[in-house]
């Protein structure tokens, strides 16, 4: 009989999941809302049949020190492989976020992350830069925004940190993934609040997914913005951007 009522909750528990994302689903954009254009979109798509540009081999890096890359949303740490090597090439230690694929924050992967940054800075004796790709560039910002004295620095790449959080192609997908609104994260924050450490925002007038305007920012909610023209999904590997992200982490800020 226990394992019976066991099996009814998971099923009910399974149904109300279900419920609950194809509610979230059916939401309508708001008014006033603004997206990247449809071309820009399906140039996104096309840009998974085309393979990568092989980064050349970097200068050394004026600052070499620790840094951590945060994958975006559904995206696996490998994904950013090129810049890794190419950051590790040039001097500095890279480390991965330890969470496989980034399927959305909880309470306990956001808890994981801040204590891996913090032992990092404790083994390194130093802070940790931290370069979020899109939603990976959201974990990265409260991070820095919960424990400065473990960041050095946060580079984000299209990360949609400022305005509606809707403001983007990406936001239905993301709460019928995660199960939650957009505007209601698991993790009480408020990503426009610009961390006490140096924040770049690297954000692209082509990105098909977040609307540049969020990716960008306004004076007050990061410490500097840098156009790089790529697509969203070039935020992981486009040589352009591998460039500017070395070129901001030797930035003395």
């Amino acid at each position: 009989m226990g394992n019976g009522r066991q099996a009814d909750d998971r099923l009910g528990a399974f149904r109300d999941a279900l419920a609950r994302r194809a509610a979230l689903a059916r939401r309508p954009r708001p008014e006033g809302t603004r997206a990247p254009p449809l071309k820009l979109l399906l140039a996104e798509l096309a840009s998974l049949r085309r393979g990568g540009i092989a980064f050349p081999v970097p200068e050394k890096a004026a600052r070499p020190q620790p840094v951590m890359l945060l994958p975006g949303f559904g995206a696996h740490p490998k994904r950013m492989r090129p810049m890794a090597e190419a950051l590790s090439e040039a001097g500095h230690v890279v480390h991965e976020w330890g969470l496989g694929f980034n399927f959305g924050p909880n309470q306990q992967n956001f808890a994981f992350l801040m204590r891996r940054v913090g032992a990092l800075a404790r083994e390194h004796r130093a802070p940790v830069a931290l370069v979020g790709w899109s939603l990976g560039g959201l974990f990265a910002r409260e991070i820095a925004q919960r424990q400065p004295d473990s960041v050095s620095k946060v580079i984000t790449l299209g990360t949609p940190f400022s305005g509606d959080p809707r403001n983007n192609n990406a936001w239905r997908a993301y709460e019928v993934v995660t199960g939650h609104s957009v505007d209601e994260p698991p993790v009480e924050c408020d990503f426009s609040v610009k961390p006490p450490v140096p924040t770049i925002a690297l954000w692209s007038p082509r990105d098909g997914v977040i609307h540049p305007r969020s990716a960008c920012g306004w004076k007050g909610e990061r410490d500097r913005a840098v156009p790089v023209r790529c697509s969203h999904l070039g935020f992981a590997s486009d040589p352009k951007v591998i460039a500017e992200v070395l070129r901001q982490l030797d930035f003395d800020d």
